[in-house]
């Protein structure tokens, strides 16, 4: 069987996040996907009962690192670890596995990143939001994939529940289980789909870590420069 699993949502334990996981995982049946990760800002996803069935909901982890943002996948327990080598180890240690996630996003060297991939289990090659500041990130991000043989990954990057879906990887499986997903994931030539999310959408998860995290007038006036710029932005690309 085909499954449709969006491997990058965020819910509102992430300070720029607003949705519960109850609702990511309504959401994402609604829209056809058969599966999800969530992985929250150096928070583990919670523990979810009482999933649809043949629903696959995999607990992830997006990490801060000094060579940028990488998803630990089929996490069972929250990895205290900082810095790039200490995160690898303790995600390989439980049994999941390693994302570079939108690696061009702000970078377009590839050089940067040759020193760690031998130690990654994919490349997320289609990311929703990734394409906002470099019109080219996803497609150097499939290229650096196929330049290192590593499996391509995608997800949505949703903050949003309008974003849920907008990229999504489909793999073939013999039932629709953790193991044997995480199984299909580390195989060549799964199919990722994709699409560029809203950049109004970037601004609206950005004024929601401003209302979490408080800011004056200075911080407001600044979020909403932004937001005209996020919305010309859409307006204007084709």
């Amino acid at each position: 069987m085909k499954l449709k699993l969006d491997l990058h949502i965020h819910s509102e334990l992430s300070q720029d996040g607003r949705m519960t996981v109850g609702e990511i995982v309504g959401t994402a049946r609604a829209a056809g996907l058969d599966g999800v990760a969530v992985c929250d800002h150096d928070e583990l996803a919670p523990v979810v009962d009482g999933l649809p069935d043949g629903f696959v909901y995999v607990r992830g982890e997006e990490f801060s690192t000094e060579y940028g943002h990488l998803l630990g996948l089929f996490l069972s327990s929250q990895v205290k670890s900082h810095d790039f080598d200490g995160i690898v180890r303790e995600v390989r240690e439980q049994g999941g596995i390693l994302v570079l996630a939108h690696p061009f996003e702000r970078h377009t060297d590839p050089g940067r990143f040759a020193a760690i991939a031998g130690k990654l289990d994919g490349i997320e090659v289609k990311n929703g939001r990734a394409n906002r500041k470099n019109r080219r990130a996803n497609e150097m991000a499939a290229e650096f994939a196929k330049k290192t043989g590593l499996p391509s990954f995608a997800g949505s990057d949703a903050h949003l529940p309008r974003e849920i879906g907008n990229c999504f990887v489909t793999v073939d499986v013999d039932e629709p289980t953790a193991e044997a997903v995480k199984a299909a994931l580390l195989r060549q030539g799964n199919e990722v789909t994709g699409r560029d999310g809203k950049q109004i959408d970037v601004a609206r998860s950005q004024w929601t870590k401003l209302k979490k995290t408080g800011g004056g007038v200075a911080k407001k006036m600044k979020w909403a420069a932004f937001a005209l710029k996020c919305a010309a932005g859409d307006l204007f690309r084709k």
